[in-house]
């Protein structure tokens, strides 16, 4: 099957949507299915404002022919972004179907940055960009509960893996005192304060980088910050660390908490959508609505059991349930999805 794949996030951006989109296309191609991705590295681009790191495509009038010429059995808009809405364009133009995804809690996102914009704005806005979905993709039962109260309609589950082959427990060198470890892009919407003003022994890593990275080096100067870490660089830093903290209320998800588990790091979280569903309290992480004490007390976690527990997840599961959940350009069920995930 050929299967078309539109995101504005893609490589080299390090996030969660690219994370998820990568494995993604790995394991559809093991399938033996043709993927096409639309990211911003086939467009003429212009960094975001106030987040330069993220491109913007602006020659959107060549998704149409690009995906005219591709001729795919389906299509998934991964992102709400340029490219997503030029896709979504198209297609609705032709009375074709289309799946689409909700990665990230977008509203709460503009509302942290610019508060004076009403958070039913942004939702006003999900719900005129994934009305035309035959099927909005979510992560987590609580994302389809929280986004269906919010008006919108067609929520099907989309669960998330882990690469279990380079994330795994480790014989390294861990260091004497305590570390508290943090991986993540550096945003205000991140809450970073919330971890970084703790006062914990031992120290506090930091991996990643943002448009908040200048000025908390400059507020903490005794934290370590590592810039981006990829691949064996980060899964040695997870398998370091005694404990990776989550200090974000508005993630919905959070990869980087099954890849520390899969490392067998126990992980620190406020009890919020996210962590509720990705921790079990008290035997893979502690979740405190006083974040230094889920630290300290998640130091007595059983690393072995972290591992365990992360290591039943996978990529090809995730990616079978993705082919699940297709519809095809005329509006019928992927069959062929749906007799792939049932093996």
């Amino acid at each position: 099957m050929k299967v078309l794949v539109v995101s504005d996030a893609w490589l080299p951006q390090v996030n969660g949507v690219v994370t998820s989109l990568r494995h993604l296309v790995r394991e559809l191609e093991g399938l033996g299915h043709q993927v096409l991705l639309l990211s911003p590295q086939g467009f003429r681009c212009r960094p975001c404002p106030s987040y330069p790191e993220i491109p913007l495509a602006w020659d959107l009038w060549r998704v149409g022919p690009m995906i005219e010429a591709f001729a795919p059995d389906c299509v998934h808009l991964a992102t709400e972004g340029p490219l997503g809405w030029a896709a979504r364009r198209w297609l609705v133009s032709r009375g074709l179907a289309f799946s689409t995804a909700i990665h990230t809690r977008f509203p709460e996102y503009v509302h942290g940055r610019w508060p004076w914009l009403p958070l039913s704005w942004g939702y006003a806005f999900l719900r005129h960009f994934h009305r035309p979905s035959q099927a909005v993709l979510v992560t987590t039962e609580r994302m389809r509960e929280t986004f269906a109260e919010r008006g919108l309609v067609w929520l099907h589950l989309w669960r998330k893996g882990v690469d279990t082959a380079l994330f795994r427990p480790r014989d390294l060198p861990r260091p004497a005192r305590p570390v508290f470890l943090h991986v993540g892009r550096l945003a205000p919407e991140k809450n970073l304060e919330a971890f970084l003003g703790l006062d914990l022994p031992g120290e506090k890593w930091v991996v990643g980088d943002g448009p908040s990275r200048a000025g908390l080096e400059a507020r903490y100067p005794g934290v370590r910050f590592f810039g981006y870490r990829q691949g064996e660089a980060l899964a040695e830093l997870y398998g370091r660390a005694s404990v990776l903290v989550f200090p974000s209320l508005t993630d919905t998800y959070g990869l980087v908490m099954l890849e520390a588990l899969a490392c067998g790091t126990p992980v620190a979280a406020f009890p919020v959508a996210g962590p509720l569903d990705v921790l079990e309290p008290g035997v893979t992480g502690c979740l405190d609505e006083d974040l230094g004490r889920a630290c300290l007390a998640a130091l007595e976690l059983d690393r072995a059991v972290c591992a365990e527990r992360a290591g039943r997840l996978s990529w090809r599961a995730s990616a079978l349930e993705f082919l699940a959940r297709q519809p095809l350009l005329d509006g019928e069920p992927c069959l062929e999805g749906a007799l792939v995930a049932d093996l």
